[in-house]
């Protein structure tokens, strides 16, 4: 009880001297920065203390916005800066929105959504879909996956699903069952995405969103939704805060998981091991240390132990060495779905296989190998 308490008192401490994100308009932002378009989902609704048009407040309804993110040029791989209050934004060096646009309704968000697909060739039309973790605002969320599409290069078109987390370090209940909440507008969202013409979709979720990721697949095996999962072409989990039994029974009612699933993990990861604790575990999804505790699943486990920085719950994101790993994803992807054996060359680092699962403990280099 004393560890899970000084764990709290170290979290509200960083917590006080955190600039959080949000949504700041500086439209001649788009001339200094690299701009990377959002297309986002979400289920939050107004923050009931403050009046935030998308704050902790959850909505049945879903509603469809497009954000538009300048990078700035003055950073580093992994970075994101956020405007400190009472600073004036500045465009070379802070993350900007430069246009902020809310759809009358599903029809309007599918409609320039496919105007936006349609621009990529055929058989070349993906989404790459993000659903960020705990303790997150919608700017972060949003801002997060600009800042993963622009450093990693991903091309095709990025979409965000924004649930509602009361963005508090102490409101982990409330986003537990948030994420629990929030499982009929990602698959509503996914509708909307294959229906605007998305041929493949890659799903990559963090922390408490992979649980309702999870959940959200469950569903939709369960009922029966093929037209969604003919379309999901692969699942990338980052720390995922989900009981390991839990996921396990998760991944037996979804049935065949999707190809490549990828699993990152850290043993250093403070939040995860804090999380065990307040559930009573010795460990969560994203610290497994035996790779034989989902051995008779079609996953790959791979360990950034080696990348961890701070707290370590966002390594594949936060990393420079890890993101210039990650550059050639693409290839990894297809060597993956291809061929098992290939796993070993292509990332740098130890690979051991059990049964159907295979983990890969990632070394500290500046790229891929050859």
């Amino acid at each position: 009880m004393v560890r899970i308490l000084t764990g709290f008192l170290i979290i509200l401490t960083l917590a006080a001297c955190e600039t959080r994100g949000r949504v700041i308009l500086v439209p001649e932002a788009s001339k200094t920065g690299d701009v990377e378009t959002v297309f986002i989902g979400t289920t939050r609704g107004p923050d009931p203390e403050t009046g935030n048009e998308f704050g902790h407040g959850r909505s049945a309804a879903t509603r469809f916005v497009r954000l538009d993110v300048a990078i700035p040029p003055d950073r580093i791989a992994g970075q994101i800066r956020w405007t400190r209050e009472r600073t004036a934004p500045d465009p070379a060096t802070d993350f900007l929105a430069t246009n902020l646009q809310t759809y009358r309704g599903a029809a309007d968000f599918r409609a320039d959504l496919a105007r936006a697909l349609a621009q990529e060739p055929r058989g070349r039309r993906e989404v790459t879909l993000f659903v960020h973790g705990y303790n997150n605002t919608f700017a972060e969320g949003a801002y997060r996956q600009a800042q993963l599409g622009h450093d990693l290069d991903l091309g095709g078109v990025l979409v965000n699903y924004s649930w509602p987390s009361l963005a508090h370090p102490l409101g982990y209940a409330y986003d537990r069952d948030s994420a629990l909440f929030a499982r009929d507008g990602l698959e509503e969202l996914l509708e909307s995405v294959i229906a605007a013409g998305a041929e493949r979709v890659l799903i990559v979720a963090h922390s408490m969103g992979a649980n309702l990721t999870m959940e959200a697949l469950r569903q939709i095996a369960i009922g029966g939704n093929d037209r969604i999962r003919r379309r999901i072409a692969g699942v990338v989990l980052i720390s995922p805060d989900i009981d390991v039994e839990v996921f396990r029974a998760q991944a037996t009612r979804i049935g065949d998981l999707p190809q490549p699933f990828i699993i990152f993990t850290s043993k250093k990861d403070r939040v995860l091991a804090l999380s065990a604790r307040l559930t009573g575990q010795h460990d969560r999804l994203g610290n497994v240390t035996d790779v034989a505790e989902v051995a008779d699943l079609d996953v790959t486990l791979l360990d950034t132990t080696a990348f961890s920085q701070g707290g370590g719950h966002f390594n594949p994101g936060n990393s420079p060495a890890l993101l210039a790993i990650l550059g050639g994803i693409r290839a990894v992807d297809t060597a993956l779905a291809a061929d098992r054996t290939g796993r070993p060359g292509l990332l740098p680092g130890v690979a051991l296989t059990v049964q159907n699962a295979t983990q890969i403990v990632l070394s500290p280099v500046t790229g891929l190998q050859p």
